[in-house]
């Protein structure tokens, strides 16, 4: 396995991942006309930005990308993992990663939770703040959770 920033060339790999994904699991827990809002907020473009400004991250097996992850500052978000890796450990080592690079700056780490993650959150030690609602085109309910976790920052302070 291995770990790092992603490449441009990783653009079209981490859309699909992506999109598939949405596709995949979202319509379980949300209507048609979420699973499309999540579509264009992942869309290539600003996948494309989001790797332009050093934000994603991405985990291989050879040359198959099994998942991805990005952060911001002290945020993380767009944490997807191939249908075919998925309940194998794989996201808890992307979210390992990119807590222990936040960590380095941070001893909060927020996210914006869908319902299908959720769960998976709350086992990694993330608390609710609140619960979000929002009204795609008027009349689809697009429900969330707003996490954090408190975390120690290493002491890189060497005398």
């Amino acid at each position: 396995m291995k770990y790092e920033i992603a490449k441009k060339e990783n653009i079209e790999h981490i859309y699909q991942l992506v999109q598939n994904t949405i596709n995949a699991i979202y319509p379980l827990y949300y209507p048609q006309g979420v699973v499309e809002f999540f579509c264009g907020l992942h869309s290539k473009e600003n996948i494309a930005t989001d790797i332009e400004n050093g934000f994603v991250r991405v985990l291989l097996s050879g040359d198959c990308l099994v998942g991805t992850g990005s952060c911001k500052e002290n945020h993380i978000s767009r944490l997807f993992v191939a249908s075919d890796f998925q309940k194998k450990g794989y996201g808890s080592y992307i979210m390992q990663c990119l807590e222990k690079e936040i960590s380095l700056n941070s001893t909060i780490i927020y996210l914006d939770a869908s319902l299908a993650a959720a769960c998976f959150y709350e086992h990694r030690g993330y608390k609710t703040l609140k619960h979000e609602e929002l009204f795609i085109n008027g009349n689809a309910r697009l429900a969330y959770e707003v996490m954090e976790k408190r975390i120690a920052v290493p002491n890189t302070d060497f005398k």
